[in-house]
């Protein structure tokens, strides 16, 4: 059987939600397009962050506004606001 290359080494994504999660961020609300799958796919393999998915970016940066202002403290956004892929 192959050894996983990755089973040594942490990704660029790993390591920010990682520092999140230690700083106390446990929500990210989403828009994610196909650049941002790297994060996405690294949210089902560190423990700690809720991703809630939005079909727009005004609505997720509102909902995460309104977080932080309701709960007093803060939570992250992943827009897609990039050209992705093309």
């Amino acid at each position: 059987m192959p050894l996983d290359p990755r089973a040594d080494t942490i990704t660029g994504a790993e390591s920010l939600l990682t520092t999140l999660v230690s700083s106390d961020v446990d929500v990210c609300f989403a828009n994610p397009g196909t650049s941002e799958m790297h994060f996405v796919d690294a949210l089902d393999r560190v423990d700690g962050m809720r991703c809630i998915l939005g079909m727009f970016e005004g609505a997720v940066a509102g909902a995460a506004d309104g977080y932080a202002r309701m709960l007093d403290r803060p939570a992250c956004t992943l827009l897609h606001l990039g050209p992705g892929l093309g």
